[in-house]
């Protein structure tokens, strides 16, 4: 049985309810009604969002009632990648467009943390909290443009910061606690902040890691440094005495209640935020993404692509060093309560998020495709364990999800529920590939592309390809695009990291198919992507052959070039606890790559390795390992600050062919 024959198995469908009652419905009723443009399929829809991409981009902002304090002049100045211009002459705010679904008849939050209890903010309790933030950022001179970075967790406190920052027009930033030092300061140095916002610690796994000592490193090498505010958040009352220029959080809170919570009118395309690349092989890329841009793209993503409604709640695990952290407080723009967990998601056992889903009777259940994966490799049945007749949807991105997690969670998890696994990245801060309401669910493949994302799956000659694995690409521009990089005053590094293969076309690193039926399936990094005997396959069809054999946890594959003609394609291994790599396993393993990819992509060499390095955000170092393989010095091939696990560079370091 090959992929392509599992691949594609019907596993949901949308109900008639379902889908009339879906926003994107009422979307198309409203073009009908008001635009006189109908449609009879989303892919018509989607045909017309990226051929008339000035029509659909001011029906969003219409469609969801954009306010702006002055009126846009057009909506695309500059039709060119780089360098779009976005609705120019309209000023407005990113905040007060979350603000405007304050209401008291839910939360606005709801949060848990390995050691905080279950808890709720009010819409009230956020407004207030925000409005004394952002007046006492006011009061030390924090105005617009103006840079505050935070180190800090996946708590509710965070969202209150940047909602104060994004309302005077300051600029957030934000990195999770559990990064080491260097990955702090090679991010946060670059764009000199003038406020900095830390816990003083963090819980992950039951073990608490203080950072107050990494918290004075930090701030000597930060010279634009004014103040620090400290969020206790791993003890009541933390040790500060070392740490200059401070201010505690419920201190500031009490200074300045009864404040007016006011927004700052700014551009369309002043900065909301600074996104940060993985810095895998280099100081990180400081990605830059505008107040308007993020609005429209986030109204769009959450409530056309994910249906989220003010009944929701909207949950995606995360920490704040990824993008899905600022997808997660785009929830609020749709009036959903976003839920919050902060901590080790499989501690203390593997059901933890599935218990935290009963218990807050979450709607929309989003995590990574590895979470499900090892849920599955547990052996887990929350179908049978836990009450989620509430859950809704679930959303997966970070890697691909094998065809196996999409059945594991049919099987296991809940029949009638609209799985969208998504594909994007921190650089437009959203998902271009991902989920639709209207459209059925297929194993293995992300239902369509999202609506005013111009993807498409180019080959190396730059022609449009369908039904065969290409370049992903976008062809037009996009809102969310990044204004620019932070210090890179001519652009250059920008334009280097999209548009140096295909001229005017963004080209983002990944490998696609686009379907006859406008599916899509990933196939990993483009750069990663292995080449045997003019077969090209991405290393995910690799990985997904893997997991149909259950001593296997977890793989790593790199092919490395002997000659111009050969090369010796080596698998990594994490085998589960109690088993071991035997000559039958690896057979075993063999036979699944052959008959599941292709005979020339089974692997030279099979060997164990204890643990695979992954950078903070649980990707695989495929590219980094392969270039240490190659006798690259581990020091330009991996930025070790932005691993979870740099010890377990130290096989790679000393393994050979041989050994």
């Amino acid at each position: 049985m090959t992929v392509e024959k599992i691949t594609g198995k019907l596993l949901w469908k949308p109900s008639q309810q379902f889908q009339e009652e879906s926003n994107m419905n009422r979307f198309l009723n409203w073009l009908a009604e008001t635009r006189g443009v109908s449609f009879k399929t989303y892919d018509e829809l989607w045909n017309w969002s990226v051929t008339d991409i000035e029509g659909f981009w001011s029906a969003i902002w219409h469609f969801f009632d954009v306010q702006a304090q002055t009126p846009y002049d057009m909506v695309l100045a500059d039709k060119k990648m780089p360098g779009a211009h976005w609705f120019p002459g309209a000023k407005l705010n990113y905040a007060e467009h979350i603000f405007r679904h304050d209401t008291p008849e839910r939360a606005a939050i709801i949060y848990q943390t390995e050691f905080r209890p279950q808890g709720e903010l009010s819409w009230a309790e956020l407004k207030q909290n925000t409005a004394a933030v952002a007046a006492y950022l006011k009061s030390i001179g924090v105005g617009p443009g103006d840079r505050v970075a935070a180190y800090v967790s996946n708590i509710h406190e965070t969202i209150t910061v940047f909602l104060a920052c994004a309302s005077i027009g300051a600029v957030w930033s934000s990195c999770a606690p559990e990064f080491g030092i260097m990955s702090v300061i090679d991010r946060f140095k670059q764009i000199e902040p003038k406020v900095l916002v830390a816990v003083d610690g963090y819980r992950y796994g039951g073990k608490d890691y203080d950072r107050t000592d990494l918290l004075e490193k930090i701030q000597a090498e930060l010279p634009m440094l004014e103040k620090t505010i400290i969020i206790p958040y791993l003890k009541a009352e933390p040790n500060v005495s070392g740490l200059a220029n401070v201010v505690l959080w419920n201190e500031l809170l009490r200074e300045y209640t009864g404040a007016e919570l006011t927004f700052t009118a700014v551009p369309f395309d002043h900065p909301l935020w600074i996104l940060y690349s993985s810095g895998t092989t280099g100081k990180p890329k400081a990605i830059v993404q505008s107040h308007g841009g993020i609005l429209l793209e986030h109204l769009k993503l959450g409530s056309l692509q994910n249906d989220l409604k003010a009944e929701d709640r909207f949950f995606w695990y995360t920490t704040t060093g990824w993008m899905m952290w600022n997808v997660v407080v785009s929830g609020l723009l749709a009036g959903s309560t976003i839920l919050l967990y902060d901590g080790n998601p499989g501690y203390p056992n593997d059901g933890t998020l599935w218990k935290f889903a009963e218990e807050t009777k979450m709607t929309v259940f989003g995590t990574s495709a590895s979470f499900l994966t090892a849920c599955m490799k547990a052996g887990l049945k929350p179908k049978e364990q836990y009450n989620l007749t509430h859950l809704k949807s679930i959303g997966s991105t970070g890697s691909p999800l094998p065809v196996s997690g999409f059945e594991w969670v049919y099987d296991q998890v809940k029949e009638d529920v609209w799985l969208f696994s998504t594909s994007g990245g921190t650089d437009l801060c959203t998902a271009f590939v991902g989920g639709s309401p209207l459209l059925p669910v297929y194993a293995g493949e992300l239902q369509a592309r999202a609506l005013g994302a111009a993807v498409k799956a180019f080959s190396d000659q730059g022609e449009e390809i369908i039904d065969e694995i290409g370049e992903l690409v976008i062809t037009e521009p996009m809102p969310s695009m990044p204004i620019y990089f932070w210090n890179d005053e001519n652009g250059e590094r920008y334009r280097e990291s999209y548009f140096d293969v295909f001229p005017d076309i963004w080209r983002h690193g990944d490998f696609i198919k686009i379907t006859s039926r406008g599916s899509a399936v990933i196939y990993g990094r483009s750069d990663a992507t292995i080449n045997r005997g003019g077969i090209r396959m991405g290393t995910s069809e690799i990985y997904s052959a893997l997991e149909r054999i259950p001593e296997v946890l977890d793989g790593l594959v790199v092919d490395l070039p002997i000659s111009s003609e050969q090369s010796y394609m080596s698998l990594f291994v994490v085998v589960k606890e109690g088993a071991e790599l035997s000559d039958e396993v690896k057979a075993r393993i063999h036979e699944a790559i052959r008959l599941n990819c292709s005979p020339r992509h089974v692997p030279n060499g099979i060997f164990p390795v204890a643990e695979l390095p992954k950078t903070l955000n649980g990707k695989k170092l495929e590219v980094p390992i392969k270039k240490i393989l190659m006798g690259v010095p581990v020091e330009k091939a991996v930025n070790i600050g932005s691993l979870q696990n740099p010890e377990s560079l130290q096989y790679f370091l000393d393994f050979n062919i041989q050994g």
